[in-house]
């Protein structure tokens, strides 16, 4: 990181008369590329994407029914300026030499705060992945679904969630060292994917970061251990995308991805005939999963 970009503002001084009480006016600015690593400790937590530090959130989230919490948030994350909340903006400014460190571990980090802290009225906006598939999504759809799984299935979801931000982490980083992001799976025969992102760029389009968000989740549901899985499980993990999610296609994308390696360590060459027979709750999940696309 370079000298400059801990700097978040200049001022000019001069002498003037005693009466002369109108004080220098200071800009605050900063745009600071370079995405530093997280620290290791906050792997794996909901808290990594953001921490419900701003009313506004807190108000959005609270006064949605059930039916409509998911299109709200959706569209609040979109459109949402985080700077307008001023005392969680003091807050941060004043632990900003801390927030921007790599491995940070002050408690109000965050990949969504860490991004403020290195945007700082240069226009560019934490991706909305953060906000809405990162920290609502995990807080809520996984915080809902954990007590209803097994003790496989509640290790699954530890393990993926792990994955997810890991994988996170790696093209981050990759994206600082060049444009090329390739991810293999952690184990082998779950895949692998590669994009090109102007280096430095990936964190600044929120569009292109959500679709390389979504490249990386089958390959952590699966490293996870999505195909140990028995079938309760796995009914109720697939119930998880929410019905609006599903109008995006990278959502049927990433279903498809997990599903052809489930269906294969599942069914084998036994998946065509399998497939047919819709009293079986194994073809009718799979199903799902297969034909989501």
């Amino acid at each position: 990181m370079a000298d400059d970009d801990r700097i978040v503002g200049y001022a000019e001084s001069y002498m003037t008369p005693r009466s002369y009480t109108k004080r220098a006016r200071v800009e605050r600015t900063a745009c600071d590329v370079q995405v530093p690593p997280a620290a290791d400790s906050i792997i794996g937590r909901c808290e990594y994407y953001y921490r419900p530090l701003h009313c506004e959130y807190l108000d959005t989230v609270t006064k949605v029914t059930a039916g409509s919490a998911w299109a709200t948030v959706k569209a609040f994350a979109t459109s949402w300026d985080p700077w307008t909340d001023k005392e969680v903006t003091a807050r941060l400014l004043h632990e900003r030499q801390t927030l921007i460190q790599p491995e940070c571990t002050a408690s109000d980090w965050s990949r969504h705060s860490n991004f403020m802290m290195r945007h700082i009225g240069c226009g560019h906006k934490p991706p909305s992945y953060y906000l809405s598939y990162g920290y609502f999504y995990c807080s809520n759809y996984g915080a809902k679904l954990y007590p209803t799984l097994s003790p496989a299935g509640q290790a699954w979801l530890r393990s993926a969630k792990w994955y997810l931000q890991k994988n996170m982490e790696d093209g981050l980083n990759q994206n600082m060292q060049g444009k090329v992001i390739k991810i293999s799976s952690a184990k082998p025969g779950n895949g692998s994917f590669s994009m090109v992102v102007t280096r430095y760029q990936l964190e600044l389009d929120s569009e292109t970061f959500k679709t390389f968000a979504f490249e990386t989740h089958p390959l952590a549901y699966l490293d996870g251990g999505l195909s140990d899985l028995q079938i309760g499980d796995m009914l109720k993990i697939m119930g998880g995308p929410a019905l609006e999610e599903w109008a995006d296609p990278r959502t049927y994308q990433q279903v498809w991805d997990s599903g052809k390696v489930v269906a294969s360590k599942t069914l084998g060459d036994a998946w065509d005939s399998t497939k047919i027979d819709v009293d079986d709750p194994v073809s009718k999940i799979l199903g799902r999963l297969m034909d989501a696309k």
